[in-house]
């Protein structure tokens, strides 16, 4: 049975932790920011963890 191969576009996304959970960044922080409130930007600012039905999904593409 072959390997399982990362999905590199996921490994660039997610990152696991310590404790076993999953962080990403939020979106919208790339341009039009002008737009956008202080409020708004300052919570973007924060990486998010991933639920766990998403943590499952993210294990399957970042098996390696």
């Amino acid at each position: 049975m072959p390997k399982k191969k990362t999905n590199k576009a996921a490994a660039k996304r997610i990152k696991k932790t310590a404790r076993g959970k999953y962080k990403y960044m939020r979106a919208g922080r790339g341009h039009l920011l002008s737009s956008k409130s202080r409020k708004r930007k300052r919570h973007l600012r924060r990486g998010g963890i991933l639920s766990k039905a998403e943590s499952l999904r993210a294990k399957e593409l970042l098996a390696s």
